[in-house]
C-alpha cells in the first residue's frame, strides 16, 4: 500500500494525495455515494450477520433464519435489500430459493472488520476461515 503524505495539490476541483511514486485521486462523489449506501446496508446488525452467514455457506432463507436467529420474514427482507444493492445473489433449486453472496470484495471488509472486533473482544478463536480469504 502506497505511503501517504500531506495533501500537495487540487486536480479538477478534487483533492490528490502525494504518494510514493503516484497521485491517488479522491473518489467521485457516486463512488462514494454508492460506498455509503453499502455500509449502510451492513450497518444493520442482522444484515452483516446474514452477509457473514452466506460467506460461509449459501443457504436457503429458512436456514439463514435459524442461523441468524431472526423471523422467516425479517430474514427475508433483508436478503432482498442486500439483493437489490448488488452484495447477494440468488438461484432456484426446484422450489427453494438458495442465496450466495455475489461480491466478494464485501466478504473481505465483513471479515476484515467483525474479525477485528472479534479479536478485540478476546474471541478470536470464534473466527473461521471465510472462503479461503484467511481470517
Amino acid at each position: 500500500m502506497p505511503r501517504l503524505v500531506p495533501l500537495r495539490d487540487q486536480v479538477d476541483g478534487r483533492a490528490t494525495v502525494a504518494t510514493s511514486g503516484a497521485d491517488i485521486e479522491d473518489p467521485s462523489p457516486e463512488v462514494l455515494s454508492e460506498a455509503a449506501a453499502a455500509f449502510g446496508l451492513l450497518a444493520s446488525s442482522a444484515r452483516l450477520h446474514i452477509v457473514w452467514a452466506l460467506a460461509q455457506s449459501e443457504s436457503d432463507v429458512s436456514g439463514l433464519a435459524e442461523r441468524v436467529g431472526g423471523a422467516l420474514p425479517a430474514v427475508s427482507q433483508h436478503l432482498a435489500k442486500l439483493k437489490l444493492a448488488g452484495l447477494v445473489k440468488s438461484r432456484r433449486e426446484g422450489r427453494r430459493v438458495v442465496y450466495l453472496i455475489d461480491d466478494e470484495d464485501v466478504v473481505a471488509t465483513v471479515q476484515g472488520l467483525v474479525g477485528r472486533f472479534a479479536e478485540r473482544a478476546g474471541h478470536p478463536g470464534s473466527l473461521r476461515r471465510v472462503r479461503g480469504l484467511g481470517a
